[in-house]
């Protein structure tokens, strides 16, 4: 869906509806929601609605229905219905992932919506997690409405990290930094909470307390390389690129010079910076993985946050098939529209004339 995106952010909202269109008919993932959310987006609500109603049983598309909903209360409804009657016996195969769980945190969602904030957090609490994207909603409930103290006692107990980092962002925002950092000093053995202190305190001028943060964190846990995503970033963002290739070089020596891309990637920004473009693409094209389809669309990212968008498209041609999103991405960025255009469709499968599987089932295969 990224032309559509493109396209849309472009002003082309016509030609954003009609590439999502295609797709839906196709059959293909997550169009249907994407082109009901597109609808609601440019005025049309209520064709989105009707367009998702027959589908709800799925969690995805029950998920799209209550965000473009203009009928709240109808969609309540099906809501309460499904808490009422549904029994999964084998979750999520039984109710493509439309649990109760699920459907109770999306009533909550329309009941507060209509100011029914305390009815949205009983509901909630049968079913306090974090959701698959690390979002507690529970928690988010809690700090929207700046209930303190009662999302402070549910950070504390039954409340996972995302609860604890959102009553952070709230004490942050209320201008209790102290606070915050000692909510996560409290949770210091967590990998979120090293991370989530570097950038807190790399917000408030401290960024050489946040770069010893992070390296502390990465020294005494040398696996997590999630980690040094953000340390090389911190590197960079503080103007020590030197430093940050230093730190890389150390762990590659500990692994005995191996190095694989998913790790290299992160000397480019940091050779670009202490060395210049070319020589950053001139030694990673000397890593074992630099002709790869994946390590172009690395190296037209560093060419193209360099200004140098048509190289960027150059490398990403080498690997057409394996990048087409983003070459579309960066043709659309030269004004070359038709020809991003182009690209999908001459890639988009036709249609198949008699239909082989049922698009919007409510079973799993067998």
């Amino acid at each position: 869906m990224a032309l559509a995106e493109l396209l849309e952010g472009r002003g082309r909202v016509d030609e954003a509806i009609e590439t999502v269109r295609a797709r839906t008919a196709l059959g293909h993932p997550n169009a249907l929601e994407y082109y009901a959310r597109l609808l609601a987006r440019h005025g049309r609500a209520a064709e989105a609605f009707d367009l998702l109603l027959p589908h709800v049983r799925k969690s995805s598309i029950a998920d799209a229905l209550v965000d473009v909903a203009h009928r709240d209360e109808e969609a309540a409804e099906l809501l309460t219905a499904r808490v009422d009657a549904h029994r999964c016996s084998d979750f999520p195969w039984c109710c493509n992932g439309f649990d109760t769980d699920t459907a109770l945190g999306l009533l909550a969602t329309i009941r507060e919506r209509q100011g029914r904030v305390d009815e949205a957090i009983v509901l909630l609490a049968p079913r306090r997690f974090a959701s698959s994207n690390g979002h507690d909603q529970s928690a988010e409930l809690l700090a929207r409405h700046e209930r303190i103290d009662e999302l402070r006692t549910y950070a504390a107990g039954d409340g996972r990290d995302a609860a604890a980092e959102r009553l952070v962002q709230l004490l942050e925002e209320r201008g209790d930094v102290h606070g915050a950092i000692a909510v996560y000093r409290q949770n210091s053995g967590r990998a979120h909470s090293a991370f989530g202190l570097a950038r807190l305190l790399d917000r408030h001028g401290r960024g050489a307390e946040a770069v010893d943060t992070l390296r502390a964190r990465a020294d005494a846990h040398p696996g997590d390389d999630w980690i040094l995503h953000i340390l090389a970033d911190q590197y960079l963002a503080r103007g020590r690129p030197a430093d940050g290739l230093a730190h890389l070089d150390a762990l590659a020596t500990l692994r005995n010079g191996e190095e694989a891309w998913d790790l290299y990637r992160l000397r480019l920004p940091l050779l670009a910076a202490h060395l210049g473009v070319d020589a950053a693409i001139a030694q990673a094209r000397s890593h074992p993985e630099g002709a790869t389809s994946y390590a172009a669309s690395d190296l037209a990212q560093l060419l193209a946050t360099a200004g140098r968008t048509e190289e960027a498209v150059a490398a990403l041609r080498v690997h057409e098939g394996e990048n087409l999103d983003t070459l579309a991405e960066q043709l659309v960025v030269l004004g070359r529209v038709e020809e991003a255009l182009a690209l999908h469709r001459h890639t988009e499968p036709p249609p198949p004339l008699v239909p082989t599987i049922r698009l919007w089932a409510d079973e799993p295969p067998r």
